[in-house]
C-alpha cells in the first residue's frame, strides 16, 4: 500500500493554501509560517528542480505531521532537502533558527553514516576508522534525539518515490538500501506507517512483475471483497453494540509486500491467503479486546493455527494486538485484528506516539520513549570493547536488524540481549567480573549448561566464585559458550592481560640464557626494544616469550653492534681456497655448491635458514670458516650484508645433487590422539627421513608445538610435504624455520 498525499497532487500551489489544508495546530502552523519568508527565495526562480525540491519539503512535513511530531521537527524536515542539496549551509541554520532545530538538522546529516553498515565490506582498511567514527556519531544523534531518525526515514521515503522515473540500476540500488536498512529501522522503532510504505515501494522496484500481478489480483476481487467486508463489519459492529463495547470496526489496508512475503513463507497461492480479507477492531480498554475476541469466536469458527496473542506477549519492538483468523459467511477466511486505541497508535506511529510535546515546549520525553530507544543506549556501553577487534559493525548490524530476547535478573530487571545468547553472555552483560567469576547458571532455579540458549521471559541467576577463572574454551566458536561480540571481547581482554606476565617472565629467561652464550660487552635493552618497534623492555620480553619476536634476531642485533666496536682483521682470500688436486674453475664441492669465477672453495650450509636444492641462494665470506651458504630471504644474511656488503659472493647449486639436505619445520595444532601418527605417515609416504624431533604440549590451552628436522633432496619435495601437513585436521600452522 502506498499513501497519496497532498504534495503528490500539485504542480504549482501556494504555500499558504497548502499550510491551511494541513490543518495543523496553531503552534506548528505559526512555526512554518515564520519559516517560509526565510527560505522562499531559495525556491526562486521557479524551475522543475526547484519545484521538485519544494514538493519534497512539503511531503516530508505531511508525513511527520501525521506522526504527531512537534513544530521543531517539521521546520527541520522542511529545510533538510535544502541542506542535502547544498543550497543552504549549516551556518545559515545556526544563524536563523533555534538550537534544537540546528541539532535536528545535524542529526539528519549524521544519519547518512548508516550506509557504512552496508558499504563496510567494500571499504579499504584506511577508511574503516572514519566509518566507525561516523557510526558512533550517528548513534549519539539517534540516542540524543530520536526525532532526527524519524525525519531521516521520511526523507528516505521521499527519495524512494523520486526514483520512480530513474533508470533500473538506480531504482534497484535505492530499493535494496531502503529494504535492508531503513525499513528494518522503522520496524525496530515501531513506526508501521513508514515501514509498510518503504517495503511496498522497494518491492515494486525490485520485483515489478510480481508486484503488478498481486496488485491486479487484489483489484480484480475488490468489488466482491468490499461488498463481503461491508456485511461482515456491519454484523460485528452490531454484536459489539449489543454487549455495550465501544469500538470501531473497519477494513485493514492491504500491503502488497506482506502478501507476497506470506505467500513465500507458507508456500501458498493468492487464493489460499487468510488476510486478503481483513478487519481491525479498535476498542477502549484491554479487557474489551478479549470481550471482542469472544464475540468473534462465538459468531464464526476460528482456525486454531492462525491465532496469536501479542497483547499478553508483545513483539520485540513493542507491538501489541490480538490476531485471529475465522471462517466467515460462505466459508471465506477473514483475519481479525483486535487492539486498544493506544496499541493502534503504537503500531502505526511507534516511538512517535510517545513523543508528546507540549505546544511550544520540546523538552518533555516520556518514559515510554526512553524504553523504546533503550537498546540504542546499550550499544554505546560496549562499543569500545568491540571496536579494537573490528567487530563493531557486526554488532551494530545485529542490534539493528536481528531479533532480540528479553530475560530477567533475580531482582526483576529486564535485560535486552541478541537472540542466541547464553548464560555467559548474560553474565558479561551484567559486569565483567561477574562473567570472569561465573561457574554456573540457573534458569528459574534449575541448573543449566553454559551452552544453553536463553529465551524471552527466562529468569537467570549467575553462580560465581571468589576468584576469576575464565576458560579458553569459551572463545572456541564451535563450542557455543559465547554468542555476543561484547562478551567475547571481554574474555579475550582477560587472557591478554593474564598471558602478558607469563610471557614477560619466559622471554626474560630465554634472553638471559641465550645472551650468556655470546661474548657481548654492551647490552642496551631499551634501545633494542625501540629497534623492534616496542616502547618498553617488558614489551620486548613479552614479544620474545609469545613468539611475536624471534629470539635469534634480538641476539643478532646485540652481536652485530658489538662487532662494530671490535677491529676487523684483514682477510686473505687465498686462505679460503681448499687444497685439492682438481684445477677446475667451477668445481663442485662436497655440498653440491659451485662458486662463480672460483673453483674448489670451502663452503658450509648456514644453520639459520638451512637451504636445500631448489632454493635461491647467496654466499657470505666468513672469517676462517669459508663461505656460508644462505637462502636469499634469510634475515641473518640481510643483517650481515648491511654491515659488510663486500663479503657477498655468488654461488649456485651444482649439476649433481647431494643425497640429502637438512631442513627444519614447525607444526602447531590442537592436541589430539593420533596426530603424531598422521604426521609421521605423511612424511614416510614421501620417503623423507626425520633426523630430529622436539615436541611440546600445553595442557591448559590444549595445543601442541612440534619442531621437526627433515632430510630432503630438494625444496620442491620439502614444499610438497609441508603442504600435505597443512591439510591435516587440527593442524593450525606449518612453517619452515
Amino acid at each position: 500500500m502506498v499513501s497519496v498525499r497532498k504534495s503528490h497532487q500539485i504542480t504549482v500551489q501556494s504555500f499558504e493554501q497548502w499550510l491551511t489544508d494541513l490543518a495543523l495546530t496553531d503552534v506548528k502552523s505559526s512555526a512554518l509560517s515564520t519559516l517560509w519568508p526565510q527560505v522562499s527565495n531559495y525556491y526562486q526562480p521557479e524551475s522543475l528542480e526547484k519545484q521538485q525540491l519544494l514538493n519534497k519539503s512539503m511531503e516530508m512535513v505531511e508525513i511527520l505531521s501525521g506522526l504527531n511530531l512537534d513544530a521543531d521537527s517539521l521546520v527541520a524536515a522542511f529545510i533538510s532537502p535544502l541542506l542535502a542539496n547544498d543550497i543552504i549551509e549549516i551556518e545559515f541554520v545556526k544563524e536563523h533558527f533555534s538550537k534544537d532545530i540546528l541539532m535536528l538538522c545535524q542529526g539528519v546529516e549524521q544519519m547518512a553514516a548508516i550506509k557504512a553498515l552496508r558499504q563496510q565490506s567494500n571499504q579499504s582498511n584506511d577508511q574503516a576508522p572514519q566509518n566507525i567514527d561516523n557510526i558512533r556519531r550517528m548513534l549519539l544523534a539517534m540516542v540524543d534525539d530520536v526525532r532526527a531518525v524519524v525525519i531521516k526515514l521520511a526523507e528516505r521515503l521521499c527519495d524512494l518515490r523520486e526514483k520512480k522515473n530513474s533508470d533500473e540500476e538506480t531504482r534497484v540500488l535505492v530499493a535494496k538500501e531502503s529494504a535492508n536498512i531503513y525499513a528494518p529501522l522503522a520496524n525496530r522503532l515501531g513506526i508501521g506507517q513508514l515501514k509498510w510504505e518503504l517495503e511496498d515501494i522497494s518491492f515494486r522496484y525490485l520485483h515489478p512483475q510480481v508486484y503488478k500481478k498481486i496488485a491486479k489480483l487484489l483489484d480484480e476481487t475488490r468489488l466482491e471483497r468490499e461488498q463481503y467486508m461491508t456485511s461482515f463489519v456491519g454484523h460485528l459492529n452490531s454484536e459489539l453494540t449489543a454487549l455495550s463495547i465501544n469500538g470501531e470496526v473497519y477494513g485493514r489496508p492491504k500491503h502488497i509486500y506482506s502478501i507476497w512475503k506470506k505467500m513465500q513463507q507458507k508456500s501458498l497461492d493468492f487464493e489460499q491467503l487468510f488476510d486478503v480479507r481483513a478487519v481491525r477492531v479498535v476498542v477502549e480498554k484491554v479487557q474489551d479486546c478479549y470481550s471482542a475476541l469472544g464475540i468473534v469466536h462465538t459468531e464464526w469458527q476460528h482456525i486454531a493455527k492462525e491465532f496469536s496473542d501479542y497483547v499478553a506477549t508483545p513483539k520485540a519492538n513493542g507491538y501489541q494486538s490480538i490476531h485471529t483468523v475465522v471462517l466467515g459467511p460462505e466459508g471465506k477466511s477473514v483475519e481479525v485484528q483486535i487492539r486498544t486505541k493506544q496499541m493502534d497508535d503504537d503500531a502505526e506511529l511507534g516511538v512517535a506516539a510517545h513523543w508528546r510535546y507540549k505546544e511550544g515546549n520540546a523538552s518533555g520525553k516520556s518514559n515510554s520513549f526512553d524504553d523504546k530507544v533503550g537498546w540504542l543506549r546499550k550499544i554505546l556501553q560496549w562499543q569500545d570493547d568491540v571496536a579494537e577487534s573490528g567487530e563493531l559493525l557486526d554488532e551494530l548490524r545485529s542490534q539493528v536488524f536481528e531479533d532480540r530476547i528479553y530475560v530477567f535478573t533475580p531482582g526483576g530487571d529486564v535485560i535486552d540481549l541478541p537472540m542466541g545468547s547464553t548464560p555467559l553472555d548474560f553474565a558479561y552483560y551484567i559486569h565483567s567480573n561477574v562473567g570472569h567469576c561465573c561457574i554456573g547458571a540457573k534458569i528459574f532455579g534449575k541448573i543449566v549448561p553454559f551452552t544453553h540458549q536463553l529465551q524471552t521471559g527466562d529468569q537467570v541467576e549467575i553462580l560465581t566464585s571468589k576468584q576469576p577463572n575464565p576458560s579458553r574454551d569459551w572463545l572456541n566458536p564451535n563450542l557455543n559458550y559465547i554468542y555476543s561480540s561484547r562478551a567475547r571481547a571481554k574474555v579475550q581482554h582477560f587472557f591478554k592481560l593474564l598471558d602478558r606476565d607469563k610471557y614477560i617472565a619466559l622471554g626474560k629467561e630465554l634472553f638471559d640464557n641465550e645472551i650468556a652464550k655470546h661474548d657481548v660487552a654492551s647490552i642496551d635493552l631499551l634501545l633494542a626494544a625501540k629497534r623492534f618497534n616496542m616502547k618498553t623492555v617488558d614489551d620486548l620480553y613479552a614479544a620474545i616469550g609469545s613468539g611475536n619476536a624471534r629470539l635469534q634476531q634480538v641476539i643478532n642485533h646485540f652481536t652485530q653492534l658489538d662487532s662494530k666496536l671490535k677491529p676487523k682483521p684483514e682477510i686473505d682470500p687465498q686462505s679460503l681456497v681448499k687444497q685439492t688436486t682438481s684445477s677446475k674453475s667451477l668445481a663442485q664441492d662436497d655440498n653440491g655448491i659451485t662458486v662463480s669465477g672460483v673453483g674448489n672453495l670451502l663452503t658450509h650450509m648456514a644453520k639459520c635458514c638451512q637451504p636445500v636444492p631448489g632454493d635461491t641462494i647467496s654466499g657470505f665470506i666468513t672469517q676462517g670458516r669459508g663461505i656460508s651458504v644462505h637462502r636469499q630471504d634469510c634475515e641473518q644474511l640481510a643483517n650481515s650484508l648491511n654491515l659488510q656488503p663486500e663479503r657477498l659472493v655468488e654461488v649456485q647449486w651444482g649439476n649433481e645433487s647431494k643425497v640429502g639436505y637438512q631442513a627444519s619445520a614447525q607444526i602447531i595444532g590442537s592436541d589430539r590422539q593420533g596426530l603424531l601418527r598422521d604426521i609421521s605417515t605423511i612424511i614416510a609416504n614421501e620417503r623423507v627421513s626425520i633426523v630430529g624431533m622436539d615436541s611440546h604440549t600445553d595442557k591448559v590451552k590444549q595445543t601442541m608445538s612440534m619442531n621437526l628436522k627433515l632430510e630432503v633432496e630438494s625444496s620442491e619435495l620439502l614444499t610438497r610435504v609441508l603442504d600435505k601437513l597443512r591439510q591435516l585436521d587440527d593442524v593450525t600452522q606449518v612453517r619452515r624455520l
